[in-house]
Parts: C-alpha cells; structure tokens; sequence
C-alpha cells in the first residue's frame, strides 16, 4: 500500500472529521444478518443526529427484515481512502411511530418523507458502540476513535 503523503492524524482530529462526513454524507452502507439467510449489505441515506446515525427502509425489505431477527448491524461510510466504520444495535420503528423530530430531520435533509408514502416504512436507529477511523496504513494503529459507546479523547 503506497502511503506517500499520508500525514497520521491524532485521535481528536480523526473524531472531528469522522464527525463532520456523518453530518455531511448521504449514504452509509448497511452490513445486517439474518441467522438462517445470512449477511446482506445495502447502501441507505442517513441521517446523523449527533448521537445516532438514522436510516430509512421499505418494511418489508431485508434489511428490515433482518434486523427485526439480529439488531446487531455495521455501518461504512462509502470511501475506502477515509475509512469510517460504526458498529452498534438497531432499534427500528414503523414510520408512523417514528419519534416525529427524527423524521422530520429526515425529511427536510432528503426532501422526501416516508411517512406520506405508499406502503410502509421503517426507521432504523443506530447508536454506534463502536468507531474506527482511519486513512491509509499509517492510521491503522489506533483506529478505534470510539469504543464502549465513548468517544476516546
């Protein structure tokens, strides 16, 4: 791996820039598992809250699926220079028992609200436990910005 250029950021500035894309980006891969289908992956839009990234899904999709059998779940960020990983539990809820702030965040980010749609939505809710960051192998020491559900200083 060519890591010419790559300066090693401490572990603060990892936490700031892996908080600024989760306000920033629009979409997060879903790692879910079924125990009798097997693993599934998806990419959703998202919405970071300052506390729990929140996605949104067809009820009946597998992600809604699985993770209604197996809350446990992964989440990436779509670059694999700027690596960020979060690892936690789902909760979900249907969209018409959504907590309305958290839906209405949603909405006004994406210009869409499930809510009004046809057929039925779920939230899912992800309160990371878990946060590694990292750019290129000089980063891979110390990538673990969070961990127990705290962000390291």
């Amino acid at each position: 791996m060519e890591t010419t250029g790559i300066v090693r950021r401490q572990t603060a500035e990892r936490m700031r820039d892996a908080l600024e894309r989760l306000v920033t980006e629009r979409d997060v891969w879903v790692s879910t598992a079924h125990p009798d289908h097997g693993p599934h992956q998806v990419p959703l839009w998202f919405l970071w809250d300052g506390r729990a990234v929140w996605m949104c899904t067809s009820a009946t999709s597998v992600t809604a699926r699985n993770v209604r059998k197996e809350p446990r779940v992964r989440l990436s960020l779509p670059d694999t220079f700027d690596v960020v990983l979060l690892q936690g539990e789902a909760e979900y809820f249907p969209d018409q028992e959504v907590p309305g702030g958290a839906a209405e965040a949603f909405a006004d980010k994406f210009g869409w609200d499930p809510r009004v749609e046809e057929g039925s939505f779920l939230y899912v809710r992800v309160v990371p436990r878990t946060v590694r960051a990292w750019r290129g192998e000089p980063e891979l020491h110390g990538r673990v910005i969070m961990r127990d559900g705290m962000w390291l200083e």
